[in-house]
């Protein structure tokens, strides 16, 4: 009797898993297999590899259409789209080599096509690729990009800036939700670790039609790691240590999947002592220690897909304020010091219906910032909880149009229990209603889209008028439309353009409406303006981009202008010795771009050179410049990838100069700064001894220890240089 029951469980999930199948063979121009293709579905978060002759198979599919995306190093990427999934469905395809980087499916945008496809240019990169270059953080891994910088505290507290833009006005996204961590203040890092994060995508403009407020200059978009294929089991163990900090970075992880189950689990450590400046001593009190766990778990079947992430991340941060003190490699951080508490919890779901699904995104995120003075008793303690959604309809397809529809917003709350107050306790509501569609026909795309979002701000009143840290109650609502309009097509057979015109708008976040007091972390008294308007800009983008088999060229131009643009603005006065600054509003203008190329000669195929350059020049309707405007910068790398016998797979040797360039277009209370080159080198791959490989790869970063000071390093008043010569050495395995 017990086999029967066995035999008929067995039949029946067989049963299960026979519906709705995809299979087929992915061969090349030659019609050869190509085996190690990953075959990949991002709504389900389920992918395979094709066998040794080329082959795939898919189980357990919805009903409804979906998209699968092939993706081999060295070939194109293919992303296919099935309208409706028969019970048993063949998908041959055909892959053809390609000298540059994959084209890759580009999830940050509303319809997941492939970027050669997209109407918005979405800068793409793979935390491995950015890791291969030895940053210590992510930041600064991200600053590689062009048109993405940061300002940094140090080497600990780095915040992104994109094309000139900063703070709330560039919003955060992992796991699928909106990352809320306090990012107004100046101290205030990312709060993200690179250990199992997959990808990033940056939307270098205004992409409030998706995201609502705090989107107006961009989007920092973080695709977690993928879970493995079902069926597999994997596990990895990473070290890194860098030179300068003698810091270290552990990473541990182990995922494994099932046809319907899948579960992934990553902890990791990084520990650094003061970083030593450029041809001189170290700075103290740059010490930090990180500790980050992520794990996820996720079901599918052929009717839904489920995925609930969670992200522990515990930063402990000294705070440099005695510039070269004590001279130290101690990584215990001493007063002052920061103590901050992420947790982030999202859940996925994907509902498929016979022809349209939904998207459906819930998160919950807590920040616990703490700054400790002179005692392990906070000063300044705060507590941010969040709860956001977002929801996505997609409409069944109509001919060439694809249609979405969704609401989004967010519940958040601000609570003090220190003595200090940065902002007082507070209530944020934000709703948003939003619309677009995407008609594509021949090698041409059409994308528009309309959205309405309100946003109401609660804050109780705090401390005695009239004197510092008083804070009045507030309770104001803010409303905006915005709209997106964007073109792509092909002007010649290699030759793309794109173009894009979109508004934005930006709520005045609690420090601009309220602030009354000392703001340690720029030495000057803040003063808020409760009758702050919403900012609002609109941006137009020009893309053209060539590319052929061994040379591929890209030009972007933007020009954006913002009306009431917030920025601080002396007043002349000054209390207990701090000069006082009042929050203030104009109207600005930011305009540049980026134009780079990348030459891949033949015959010569292991040898890459790749140049880029990026501007950005921000100016109130005055005239004068705007504050935090990053300086030009060309960037030039000669990369070369080669194979050693068996032993050494997958090797690359990479120099690589960078120069910054003056930045003498700064604001009243800026000074400027000198430009500065800085040489980096690098050389990895994968080491094979048997059974057993590795990766590993070595890192020479400001080389010939050049001592420089960045325009937009918050140690740039005290005339403290940014990190000298880094080598960084890491090897990760496979367990």
């Amino acid at each position: 009797m017990k086999k029967i029951i066995i035999a008929l469980i067995l039949g029946f999930s067989g049963l299960i898993n026979a519906q709705n199948t995809v299979s087929g063979t992915v061969t090349d121009l030659q019609n050869q297999p190509v085996p190690g293709v990953s075959v990949y579905v991002s709504e389900l978060h389920k992918g395979t590899t094709t066998d040794e002759n080329g082959k795939y198979i898919l189980n357990n599919l919805p009903k409804g259409g979906l998209r699968i995306a092939f993706t081999f190093v060295g070939y194109t990427t293919q992303n296919k789209n099935i309208e409706k999934l028969l019970k048993e469905n063949t998908l041959d395809i055909l892959l053809s080599q390609a000298a540059f980087e994959m084209d890759e499916v580009i999830v940050s945008t509303a319809f997941s096509k492939l970027q050669s496809q997209n109407v918005m240019k979405v800068e793409h990169e793979t935390i491995k690729t950015l890791q291969q270059k030895g940053t210590s953080t992510l930041i600064e891994g991200l600053a590689t990009i062009p048109g993405v910088s940061q300002i940094s505290t140090g080497t600990s507290i780095g915040k992104p800036v994109i094309r000139g833009l900063s703070g709330n006005r560039v919003l955060v996204y992992s796991q699928g939700v909106r990352l809320e961590n306090q990012q107004f203040g100046d101290e205030h890092g990312l709060g993200l670790n690179d250990a199992g994060v997959e990808s990033v995508e940056v939307i270098k403009g205004p992409a409030s039609l998706l995201y609502g407020s705090d989107a107006l200059g961009g989007v920092l978009y973080f695709n977690p790691e993928k879970f493995a294929d079902a069926g597999d089991f994997k596990a990895n163990f990473s070290q890194k240590y860098f030179s300068n900090t003698q810091g270290s970075n552990s990473s541990i992880g182990l995922k494994t999947s099932t046809e319907n189950w899948k579960f992934l689990a990553r902890g990791s450590f990084n520990s650094h002592s003061d970083y030593k400046a450029g041809d001189s001593d170290r700075v103290t009190n740059t010490r930090y220690n990180e500790t980050d766990f992520k794990t996820g778990i996720g079901y599918s079947n052929s009717s839904f897909s489920s995925v609930l992430r969670y992200n522990y991340n515990k930063l402990d941060l000294g705070i440099p304020e005695e510039g070269f003190g004590e001279q130290t490699t101690t990584k215990n951080t001493e007063f002052p010091r920061q103590g901050v508490f992420n947790h982030l919890l999202s859940l996925n779901n994907v509902f498929f219906f016979q022809n349209s699904k939904l998207d459906v995104d819930l998160g919950y995120i807590t920040n616990d910032r703490s700054e400790f003075e002179d005692s392990n008793e906070a000063a300044l303690h705060m507590k941010l909880k969040t709860f956001n959604y977002n929801a996505k309809y997609h409409l069944p397809k109509m001919g060439k149009i694809e249609t979405i529809v969704g609401v989004q917003g967010m519940h958040q709350k601000n609570a003090n229990s220190g003595e200090e107050y940065l902002i007082p306790d507070a209530t944020t509501n934000d709703f948003g209603v939003f619309g677009t569609a995407n008609y594509e026909w021949k090698s041409n795309v059409l994308q528009a889209g309309l959205r309405f979002d309100n946003r109401n701000v609660t804050s109780i009143a705090h401390g005695t008028e009239g004197e510092e840290g008083y804070f009045q109650a507030l309770d104001r609502s803010f409303d905006s439309f915005n709209a997106s309009l964007g073109y792509k097509t092909n002007l010649a057979d290699n030759l793309t353009m794109r173009l894009n015109v979109a508004s934005g708008f930006r709520a005045p976040n609690l420090a601009e409406l309220t602030s009354n007091g000392v703001h340690e972390g720029t030495n000057r008294y803040e003063v808020g303006n409760g009758a702050l308007k919403t900012e609002q800009n609109v941006q137009t983008d020009l893309n053209l981009e060539y590319k052929n088999s061994h040379f591929e060229f890209f030009v972007n131009g933007f020009y954006n202008h913002v009306n009431n643009y917030i920025y601080t603005s002396p007043t002349g006065d000054i209390i207990d010795n701090n000069d006082v600054f009042a929050y203030v509003q104009d109207n600005a203008k930011l305009y540049g771009g980026e134009v780079g190329l990348h030459f891949h000669p033949h015959p010569l195929d292991w040898l890459h050179f790749e140049t880029s350059f990026e501007t950005v020049t921000g100016k109130k309707q005055n005239g004068d410049y705007l504050p935090l405007i990053p300086a030009n910068n060309w960037n030039n790398t000669i990369r070369t990838e080669f194979n050693i016998k068996n032993w050494f797979q997958d090797g690359f040797a990479t120099l690589n100069v960078s120069s910054t360039f003056n930045q003498d277009n700064v604001s009243g209370f800026e000074t400027a700064s000198k430009g500065y080159s800085l040489v980096n080198l690098g050389l990895g791959g994968k080491v094979k001894f048997g059974k057993t490989a590795f990766d590993v790869n070595i890192n020479g970063n400001n080389l010939f220890d050049k001592k420089y000071i960045a325009h937009l390093s918050r140690l740039k008043t005290d005339g403290i240089p940014n990190i000298g010569r880094n080598i960084v050495l890491g090897v990760n395995f496979n367990l």
